[in-house]
């Protein structure tokens, strides 16, 4: 097709009604049908080009925006690691109203001392007697046994002892002696005695004015013979509490005891560590009784 010259050139981005008339009426109705592709291709070309720059500034936003993102859950402020966040308690924005509970240090209270109640009169109430104190027929101490026989109690403190032991006793408030007698192996026999005082006070001063010839009488009975009134033999003393508590030990026979009857020294030792874990004991139990109420 040829245009007319000097007629006005077709615009591509106007609508057919718009644009100007070429040649004469006739052949003005017959559409220029190259042109219109040419027009139709040019747009389709600027649209295409607008929906790529379009999606290319749109994947960018996305990009960075999850990037941002990343960054964000794997780093602090301050660009330390997630391990190095602080604590949750350290964290602003916290409830401090939840804090955990926190009670007072308690402890259990001490246990009572066994001894505290075998010092004095007015806390040592339970039942006190020979055989309360030396229970049984006979006891093994030491893989040795030793069998008791007589047993007595008395309130005349002098009575149950001689030489300077009566003074002892009766000078610092003596109330009670209580003598058993055992017998063990090789014809040894041993008397052990308990004075009783009202304080622990007491049977110190009471066992301090002892001497060596502070002397236990001994016990016969049940079986045993005297002995020990005119032989020699062995004693100790010692107190424990309110209680002061002697061993007389020798042959039931009336052999005199000499340094080498190992037996006697033995039996004497025996019973005086019995006698002071019985009295011991005396205290042990009340005193357990007391902290159980």
């Amino acid at each position: 097709m040829s245009y007319g010259q000097g007629e006005p050139p077709w615009d591509p981005w106007k609508p057919g009604s718009q644009q100007p008339q070429w040649g004469n009426q006739s052949t003005s109705d017959t559409p220029d049908w190259a042109a219109l592709a040419d027009a139709s291709a040019s747009r389709n070309k600027r649209r295409r080009l607008l929906l790529i720059v379009g999606g290319a500034v749109a994947t960018v936003a996305v990009g960075t925006a999850v990037a941002i993102a990343v960054v964000s859950a794997n780093s602090g402020s301050d660009g330390k690691p997630t391990n190095s966040l602080p604590g949750s308690a350290d964290l602003p924005g916290g409830s401090t109203s939840a804090a955990e509970p926190s009670f007072d240090p308690t402890s259990a209270p001490p246990p009572l001392d066994p001894l505290e109640f075998i010092s004095s009169a007015k806390k040592d109430k339970a039942a006190l007697s020979p055989d309360t104190l030396f229970p049984g027929s006979q006891v093994t101490l030491n893989e040795r046994v030793y069998t008791k026989h007589a047993r007595s109690s008395t309130t005349d403190c002098a009575s149950a002892v001689r030489g300077t032991l009566p003074k002892a006793l009766t000078a610092n408030g003596c109330t009670r002696v209580m003598r058993v007698t055992y017998t063990t192996k090789g014809g040894v026999a041993v008397t052990v005695g308990v004075a009783v005082f009202d304080t622990a006070d007491d049977a110190t001063k009471a066992r301090k004015a002892t001497d060596d010839k502070s002397i236990l009488t001994s016990l016969p009975g049940s079986g045993i013979d005297s002995f020990c009134r005119t032989s020699v033999c062995r004693t100790t003393r010692n107190s424990v509490g309110r209680y002061a508590y002697f061993t007389l030990g020798g042959f039931s026979g009336g052999k005199d005891v000499t340094t080498k009857d190992t037996k006697v020294f033995t039996a004497g030792d025996d019973l005086a560590e019995y006698t002071f874990r019985q009295i011991h004991r005396r205290g042990e139990s009340q005193a357990s009784a007391a902290a159980s109420k």
